[in-house]
């Protein structure tokens, strides 16, 4: 694949510009740095990176950072966007508006696609990050979410496995979890979850 045009959102410390910049030797990314252009350049000095073949967008603050972001991903600008030195729920309240132009009939959430040495193939994690207290429909839908990723990632022939995880293996009615993923797996007999 091509590096993906990504909106850095407010990338004002120097591990995140060198998490870019690593992105970028990698041929993953071709950032577009948004924020406010005297702290990311500061930033950039620190870290001793040259930015002068990247874009800056310059925003008064984190918030702005943010919704220029948004605006840039919802009119195709950007292909991406990841974050920088903004908190997670400043920058996802933006994806997330309903006049984002982002959201789609699906649920947002988040996944982790994780490389663990030990394991013999990648793994993702879902969601730790955006969805709070799920109840069930939110549950499969975030079920769904990660199918799909996975099969984005992997193909059609690679059918994924999916764990529900609960403090304990049995259904007990004392702990709604594990209710839910009785249901969860009842729904994917059904056909619910595909």
């Amino acid at each position: 694949m091509k590096p993906l045009r990504t909106a850095l959102v407010h990338p004002v410390h120097p591990g995140v510009l060198q998490a870019a910049r690593d992105a970028v030797e990698a041929g993953l990314i071709f950032p577009v740095l948004i924020g406010p252009a005297d702290r990311i350049v500061a930033a950039a000095k620190e870290a001793g990176i040259d930015l002068s073949s990247w874009e800056v967008i310059n925003t008064k603050h984190s918030h702005a950072a943010a919704a220029k972001a948004v605006e840039l991903a919802a009119a195709g600008q950007v292909a991406a966007i990841m974050k920088g030195s903004l908190h997670s729920d400043e920058l996802l309240g933006a994806v997330v508006s309903s006049t984002s132009g982002l959201r789609t009939e699906h649920r947002v959430s988040h996944a982790y696609v994780m490389d663990v040495s030990s394991y013999h193939k990648l793994l993702i994690i879902t969601d730790a990050a955006v969805n709070i207290a799920p109840d069930v429909i939110a549950k499969a839908n975030i079920c769904q979410n990660a199918i799909g990723l996975w099969r984005t990632l992997f193909g059609e022939d690679r059918k994924p496995k999916v764990a529900i995880l609960a403090a304990v293996e049995t259904v007990n009615p004392k702990m709604p979890a594990t209710v839910d993923a009785a249901q969860l797996c009842k729904m994917a007999d059904r056909g619910q979850i595909t």
